[in-house]
């Protein structure tokens, strides 16, 4: 089933407030799962290592305050 962006706006809009409610919370852990998956690749991958060797950095030498 492919649908267009436009069609799936479409049947939303038809939902009950309760089904927009539930939509919406199933959206936000489906976003969440896929940040949690490109930054789990993007550091299998290298891509963060200069950041996470430039905080290790800065707490070593005393450069953090708690938040």
């Amino acid at each position: 089933m492919n649908l267009t962006v436009k069609e799936i706006e479409s049947a939303i809009e038809q939902l009950p407030p309760s089904e927009v409610s539930e939509l919406s919370e199933w959206f936000e852990r489906f976003e969440a799962e896929i940040w949690d998956e490109q930054i789990a690749a993007d550091i299998k991958n290298g891509k963060l290592q200069r950041l996470i060797e430039e905080a290790e950095k800065d707490f070593a030498e005393g450069n953090c305050q708690p938040i």
